[in-house]
C-alpha cells in the first residue's frame, strides 16, 4: 500500500509538473505597457505625420457613381459554380452555435453595393455589403483585382451591415471557422469577383451629382448591451444623400445597433433590419440604399416583434424617419473633399485566459491569423467627417468623437468592418469585465482602444485643419 501510494505521488507531481510547463508553454501574462511607449505607437505616429504632410484638398464640382450587385448565393447544387454563385452548400456567418451548417435558403437577398464620388482628382468609393463583417482576406484579394484596374485601397472605404445570417465560409483559421464555417475557396473567389464588380461598376456610373448629409435621433432602437441604461451609446442615424443630375438618387446610411434581431435558429440568408431598411428606402424615394454598419461595439437593437417583424419594425421606423429627413438636406453640386488612410501597427495577440494572463502569441497566431493590412480611414466631404474602422468599433468612443467635431462645425460617423478585422475596441475600463466583448473579442489587450481612439482623434484634427 505504501509503495502503491508513493508512485501515485510520484505520478500526480509529474502530471502537475507537466501541466505547469503547458500553462506556461501556452500563456503570457497581460501586458500593461503604455501603448505610447510601444514601438506600435511610435511606428504608426510616424506615418501619420507623413500623411499629414502629403495630404490634399480638392475643392470642385461633384460626380457621382451607383451600383448594386447580387451576394444572394444558391445552395444546394449538384457542383459549385464560382461564374454563377451556385454552391453545394454555404454556411451562415455569425454565431457558433449554427455549427458551421449550410442555409437552408433565403428569406430575402443579399447584396454588395456601391457609391463613387469625385471631386476633382480625387475619387473615393463607400462600400457597404451585407455580411458579418469585410473578410480580410477577401479584400486582400479584391485590392489586388482593383489595383490592375489603378485603384488603389486608400480610395476605398468599406463597410458591412453586419448581418449574422449572411454568406460564411471565408473565415481562415480556427476562430474564423467557429464564426463563418468551414472555409470554402470558390465561395472566396465569387465574394471576391462581386465586390470588385460593385467597385467598378459605381465608378463606370460617373455622372454630374449633388451630396448633401445630415443625421437624426434613433435612441429608440438601439441598447447599451455592456453595462446597461447607465452606459453611453451613440444613438445617431447618419446618413449621405446623392443626386445624379440626370435623376438617380442614392443614399449611405449608418447606424450603430447590431444586425441580431434574428437569432442562431435562423438557417435562412437575410440581411437583417438593415435589409428591410434598404429595401423601403429603394421603394421610396430613393434608387439605391446602401447601409454601412456603424459603431456597433457594445451596442444592441431595440425593438419588439418575434421573428423577422422584429428586423421589419426596426428597419422601415429608421426608413420612415430617414425620408422625412432627406426632406430637409441641403444638397450641393461643388464641395471640397480630402481623405486619409493610415496603416496601423498592431501589439501582440493578448486573447484572455483570465485579466492576468492570456494565451501566448504563438498560439494565438495559429488559431487565428494575425490580420496584416489593417488601417484607419477618414473622408471629408464638405462638413462631413466619415471614419472607417477595422472592428467593431465601440459607441462610445464614437460619441466622444462626434460631440468633440460637433463644436467644430463638423457632423462625424464612424463605421465598422472596414477590409480588416482586430474584434472589439473598446474603452480600457471595461478591460476586466466578464462579459463577451472584453473577454472573448477583445483580442489586444486592455489599451487597444484608447491606442485606436487616439489615432482617430489625430486623424479627425488633420482632416479638418487647412492644407500649409
Amino acid at each position: 500500500m505504501k509503495k502503491s501510494r508513493k508512485i501515485t505521488l510520484v505520478f500526480a507531481s509529474i502530471l502537475g509538473s507537466v501541466c505547469m510547463m503547458l500553462f506556461f508553454l501556452i500563456s503570457c501574462r497581460v501586458d500593461h505597457t503604455p501603448y505610447f511607449k510601444t514601438s506600435y505607437y511610435q511606428n504608426t505616429s510616424s506615418r501619420l505625420d507623413s500623411l499629414q504632410k502629403k495630404r490634399t484638398i480638392s475643392t470642385d464640382f461633384v460626380e457621382a457613381g451607383f451600383s448594386k450587385v447580387s451576394i444572394t448565393p444558391s445552395v444546394g447544387n449538384s457542383k459549385d459554380s464560382v461564374e454563377v454563385g451556385q454552391f453545394k452548400e454555404a454556411p451562415l456567418a455569425g454565431f457558433g452555435a449554427r455549427k458551421g451548417k449550410s442555409a437552408t435558403g433565403t428569406h430575402d437577398s443579399i447584396f454588395v453595393k456601391a457609391a463613387a464620388i469625385k471631386v476633382g482628382k480625387q475619387l473615393v468609393v463607400i462600400v457597404g455589403a451585407d455580411i458579418l463583417i469585410m473578410p480580410p482576406n477577401i479584400i486582400d484579394d479584391v485590392t489586388l483585382l482593383l489595383e490592375k484596374k489603378g485603384i488603389q485601397r486608400s480610395q476605398v472605404f468599406y463597410s458591412a451591415s453586419h448581418t449574422h445570417s449572411s454568406i460564411g465560409a471565408w473565415g481562415p483559421g480556427f476562430i474564423g471557422e467557429q464564426f463563418a464555417g468551414k472555409a470554402n475557396p470558390h465561395i472566396n473567389q465569387w465574394l471576391v469577383q462581386q465586390i470588385a464588380l460593385a467597385v467598378t461598376s459605381a465608378i463606370s456610373d460617373l455622372k454630374p451629382a449633388r451630396i448633401g448629409n445630415g443625421y437624426f435621433n434613433a435612441a429608440p432602437y438601439t441598447r447599451n448591451r455592456l453595462i446597461g441604461e447607465t452606459g453611453t451609446k451613440n444613438n445617431d442615424f447618419n446618413f449621405i444623400l446623392i443626386q445624379q443630375k440626370a435623376g438617380r438618387k442614392a443614399v449611405i446610411g449608418s447606424f450603430g445597433a447590431h444586425a441580431t434581431t434574428i437569432g442562431a435558429e435562423n438557417m435562412q440568408f437575410s440581411a437583417d433590419y438593415p435589409g428591410y431598411w434598404q429595401r423601403k428606402m429603394e421603394q421610396g424615394s430613393v434608387d439605391l440604399a446602401i447601409f454601412c454598419g456603424g459603431s456597433v461595439g457594445s451596442q444592441s437593437p431595440s425593438g419588439e416583434g418575434k421573428g423577422f417583424e422584429k428586423p421589419r419594425k426596426i428597419g422601415e421606423s429608421l426608413a420612415d424617419s430617414l425620408e422625412f429627413h432627406l426632406a430637409k438636406v441641403e444638397l450641393r453640386d461643388k464641395i471640397d473633399m480630402s481623405t486619409i488612410s493610415l496603416k496601423m501597427d498592431l501589439p501582440d495577440y493578448n486573447i484572455r485566459l483570465t485579466t492576468k494572463v492570456h494565451f501566448s502569441t504563438w498560439l494565438s497566431k495559429k488559431l487565428m491569423p494575425l490580420p496584416e493590412n489593417v488601417y484607419l480611414q477618414v473622408i471629408k466631404i464638405g462638413n462631413l467627417i466619415w471614419l472607417t474602422t477595422p472592428c467593431d468599433f465601440s459607441g462610445e468612443f464614437a460619441r466622444q468623437l462626434k460631440d468633440a467635431l460637433a463644436t467644430k462645425g463638423f457632423n462625424a460617423n464612424v463605421t465598422s468592418f472596414n477590409g480588416s478585422y482586430v474584434g472589439y475596441i473598446i474603452p480600457g475600463k471595461y478591460f476586466y469585465l466578464d462579459a463577451y466583448e472584453p473577454k472573448t473579442m477583445g483580442w489586444f489587450g486592455p489599451n487597444m482602444g484608447e491606442y485606436t481612439f487616439e489615432l482617430l482623434r489625430h486623424l479627425s484634427e488633420i482632416i479638418t485643419q487647412p492644407v500649409q
